[in-house]
């Protein structure tokens, strides 16, 4: 997958230990919370983010729908090791993790991996 300004791309799986067991910051039963909680805030909002309305990445975090039809194609439903959003946002420190310089909290990650094991739902 592309990886707009990175040296080395995002590897297909992540090889950091997921944590199912995790304690989320919120159920993530739709991807409206999803998005209220983290992805707006964290990466859509108005912080120079790349995924806002004009900003640079291939993905629009501008409004819910346009972050989920982005992100749905990026992620394997059941399946976060191997799923972009979950490598990207777990391998912290690395020049392909999301956000960049300012990794998501723990609980946010969870809520992520949680949504992707429960298939995705919107």
């Amino acid at each position: 997958s592309a990886c707009a300004g990175c040296e080395t791309p995002p590897p297909a799986c992540t090889s950091t230990p997921l944590d199912e067991q995790c304690q989320p910051l919120y159920t993530p039963d739709t991807f409206a919370k999803g998005y209220s909680f983290t992805i707006q805030p964290d990466c859509g909002s108005s912080k120079g983010s790349c995924h806002g309305a004009n900003g640079e990445a291939s993905i629009s975090f501008a409004d819910a729908t346009s972050a989920y039809e982005g992100l749905v194609k990026r992620v394997k439903a059941g399946d976060p090791t191997c799923s972009e959003l979950i490598v990207r946002t777990h391998d912290t420190g690395q020049d392909y993790s999301m956000p960049p310089d300012s990794a998501l909290s723990e609980s946010e990650r969870c809520s992520l991996l949680k949504w992707v094991l429960a298939g995705t739902p919107q």
